[in-house]
């Protein structure tokens, strides 16, 4: 008897755990559930358009997300980094970061920008598809290149108010500037509500204003809302040597994430290959697979901010401990999640076409990875927490090698040399995920979490936190 009181503490412990990953992780998963679904809805909208213009819309997504990923390390190191401020009770620090990501940004944006006015039908050639697919998606990518320097902006701002702990203003945010981009998308696409009927361009014009609306009111809430509670308006000394870290850091998060787009991009460009018919199935799957993504990143988040803000503190154990229940209760979320696709692949795959030959392979595609994508949420998961110590140089280094002496050549081998189609592509994705996933989990429980040290711009010299 004299053992329950212990259990009944531990218990209470752990409840009063999950409801802080749980208070932090459900905005962002419904935050990410937002974007995923204004995602499918303008997938099905346009596939009213037919099958090209779903393939011309996977092609653009994979693009834009190279694009994204290229730059994403900068809003990734402004979370963990303001993370780990917030904890140690040190915003000033946080927000001259913040502010240094914010001038990066901004230089970067109209480096996307000028890329896409530019240089949009020539990607489109590289990508491989058809001429067809080059010709009514050269206007259409170059408003998506738009979107996405409002885009990259927009990113910084989420770190902060992650970083700090605050997802439901993220939630809020994505929430309006999707609904938004929603409703235009459906205007302009068909011509509704007085607006003129512009098809696939119609699109690409709801995104630029869905991220530019999204950007001024994470400015408004940045410099406005929060200026009482962190003095954001003040403007901090540049400081070379946070600039020089920030520089590393976000070099790091982002040629990892690169890699990974890369590798994607290289992977539908050997799909695209197969015919405009395959290329629009595999995008169907993706999309389908994607809100999967959604509980994978919003708890990766999740473990980020927790684990950083108890690196901060000071705590390792706490740390190591808070990303492994992050882990847990994201892994049940696509436990159900999987059970749901493998159950009905087919007729979720019909929602977005009528054409047999695109959705009876769309849905078996699901069918293979629902169970597999399990091992994408242990990357997320593990890769959140490793973000949240600086564990930054592991993630790009096993990014690296696993994107281009894996999951490329095998692709290559399954699809190119020996004729397995979408299957043979599908195959050698989710065995590369599994690898990713199981090479991060081993790294996080092998790491010495009482030596974990916030990163400065000097890191202390034999600490985890330097590396």
């Amino acid at each position: 008897m004299a053992s329950i009181p212990f259990i009944s503490a531990s218990l209470r412990r752990m409840l009063e755990t999950w409801k802080q990953i749980l208070s932090l992780g459900l905005p962002s998963l419904f935050a990410f559930a937002t974007q995923t679904l204004t995602w499918t809805i303008v997938l099905i909208m346009i596939g009213d358009l037919g099958y090209l213009a779903i393939a011309i819309m996977g092609v653009v997504n994979i693009i834009m997300y190279n694009v994204f990923a290229l730059f994403s390390g900068i809003g990734h190191t402004v979370n963990y980094l303001v993370a780990q401020n917030y904890g140690a009770g040190d915003m000033d620090k946080g927000l001259q970061r913040t502010q240094i990501a914010l001038l990066t940004a901004f230089a970067v944006a109209i480096l996307v920008a000028a890329a896409g006015w530019a240089g949009s039908e020539a990607v489109l050639r590289l990508t491989g598809g058809s001429a067809d697919l080059v010709a009514d998606g050269t206007k259409f990518l170059q408003l998506r290149f738009y979107a996405m320097a409002f885009g990259t902006l927009s990113f910084v701002f989420h770190g902060f108010f992650r970083g700090v702990g605050n997802t439901r203003v993220s939630m809020i945010v994505s929430v309006v500037s999707n609904a938004a981009m929603l409703a235009l998308c459906y205007a302009w696409t068909y011509g509704h509500w007085g607006l003129p009927a512009l098809g696939l361009i119609g699109a690409g014009y709801a995104f630029l204003v869905g991220e530019a609306l999204q950007f001024a009111i994470c400015a408004f809430v940045f410099w406005g809302l929060m200026h009482g509670q962190f003095g954001t308006r003040r403007i901090l000394r540049l400081s070379w040597r946070e600039a020089g870290l920030m520089a590393r850091e976000s070099g790091k998060l982002g040629l990892m994430e690169f890699s990974m787009s890369v590798s994607m991009y290289i992977f539908t460009m050997f799909v695209a290959r197969l015919g405009d018919r395959a290329l629009a199935a595999n995008e169907v799957a993706l999309n389908v697979m994607s809100i999967g993504f959604m509980p994978a990143f919003a708890f990766g988040t999740t473990a980020t901010i927790l684990v950083g803000q108890a690196v901060g503190r000071g705590d390792g154990r706490a740390a190591r401990r808070a990303g492994t229940d992050t882990a847990i209760l994201g892994t049940l979320f696509l436990l159900l999640l999987g059970t749901a696709e493998l159950i009905w692949a087919e007729p979720i795959a019909r929602i977005y076409t009528d054409d047999p030959t695109v959705y009876e392979l769309a849905a078996y595609l699901i069918s293979i990875s629902a169970y597999l994508q399990i091992f994408d949420g242990l990357f997320n998961f593990y890769a959140g927490g490793l973000r949240g110590i600086g564990d930054t140089s592991f993630l790009m280094k096993v990014s690296l090698l696993l994107n281009f002496a894996y999951f490329v050549p095998v692709t290559w081998l399954f699809v190119q040399v020996l004729g397995w189609g979408s299957i043979g592509a599908w195959v050698a994705l989710y065995t590369f995920v599994t690898l990713l996933g199981l090479a991060v989990t081993i790294r996080y429980y092998r790491n010495d979490w009482s030596a974990v040290r916030m990163r400065e711009a000097q890191p202390a010299k034999g600490g985890q936190g330097g590396r």
